[in-house]
């Protein structure tokens, strides 16, 4: 009897510390969907602890009714815009590309003005990805637009579940929601102006030349880019790096630890174990914590990617250091270019 009333006092202790509650809510949120993804492995099972991670690595309330179903909306209607230009721009070049920075061009300057990162990331990915895989087979970029979706709607659910099972103290602050802003934005035109003049050219090449080994590299290009800053879109870059270096460093210690004991139970384990090391460090004060949620989301990826047969562990860390490196590189000399002549300055 009275261990189990130490334990529920314990228990309570927990959940009156929020940050306790994060790192738990972050831990088995991970686990929990990385488990249920590769149990059943529907495609692009994968995704979802890619997702979650994502999320519940920001100190956010339990999203709304409302705002869950704004984000399945969202998710749906990037993805039904990337098919279109998937099914019907594809076919003529000249008015896909024009029609391609206009697009990107909208969806910066919809971020710029305080607009939903959610939706911009699906938009970015739908509109970048979608094409890439119609110029191959337009059947696969539906079923990988199922499998996205999919993937996206299960995330929000298993959000919704993962907060009922460790819901924050009623006291906790959070920070302040930024407010949309209605009306033109001269500010955000312009930074939006620059970031497409950065994503479109890298776009074009790569969609129309099938360019799909490097996919990765207009894709972290367009994201590097939100904020169309020298430093800002350095910083992202560099974090980005550093976190695949240290996400590579944890899914080489991870793949051997698999490959020595190759069963599900002790990878949910070794997950779960894994995951808490993560939190801790993620809700910390520490100056490193800003790379542990991209760490683990590099180590899930590429642990995912070396289980695939034939697979070769070394050459997908080296592979994948590469691109974001390129992408670096890329944006960097960009920005210096339109630095340099002051176009798209907002000065």
């Amino acid at each position: 009897m009275s261990t189990s009333i130490t334990a529920l006092s314990f228990w309570n202790s927990i959940k009156q510390d929020a940050t306790r509650m994060r790192q738990l809510r972050f831990a088995f949120g991970v686990t929990i969907s990385a488990g249920f993804a590769f149990a059943i492995n529907w495609p692009l099972a994968f995704l979802l602890p890619i997702f979650t991670c994502l999320l519940l690595a920001f100190p956010l309330p339990k999203p709304s009714l409302k705002a869950s179903f704004k984000n399945m909306l969202y998710t749906l209607q990037a993805f039904a815009l990337g098919l279109i230009f998937s099914l019907f721009f594809l076919q003529y070049p000249m008015a896909y590309i024009l029609m391609l920075g206009l697009v990107l061009f909208h969806i910066y300057y919809y971020l710029n003005r305080g607009g939903s990162f959610w939706f911009t990331l699906m938009s970015l990915m739908a509109i970048l990805i979608l094409p890439m895989l119609a110029n191959s087979n337009e059947g696969l970029a539906i079923g990988f637009s199922v499998g996205f979706v999919t993937s996206s709607w299960l995330t929000i659910g298993m959000l919704w579940l993962m907060h009922f099972i460790f819901p924050d103290p009623k006291f906790t602050d959070f920070p302040a929601a930024k407010g949309f802003q209605k009306g033109y934005s001269r500010i955000a035109a312009q930074f939006a102006f620059k970031s497409t003049l950065i994503s479109l050219p890298i776009a074009a090449v790569f969609i129309i030349y099938g360019l799909t080994d490097y996919l990765l590299v207009m894709v972290f290009a367009a994201m590097f880019i939100l904020k169309p800053e020298l430093s800002a879109g350095k910083e992202a870059g560099t974090n980005s790096l550093i976190s695949t270096l240290l996400g590579g460093a944890y899914a080489w210690i991870f793949y051997w630890f698999m490959v020595a004991v190759p069963h599900f139970h002790f990878f949910l384990i070794l997950l779960l174990s894994t995951t808490l090391f993560f939190a801790l460090n993620i809700f910390s004060t520490k100056n490193t914590a800003k790379y542990y949620s991209s760490a683990l989301i590099a180590m899930l990826v590429v642990f995912n990617s070396s289980v695939a047969a034939g697979a070769d562990f070394n050459t997908i860390l080296v592979t994948r250091i590469f691109l974001i490196s390129s992408a670096i590189a890329y944006i960097i000399i960009m920005l210096k270019v339109l630095n340099h002549f002051k176009i798209a300055s907002d000065k």
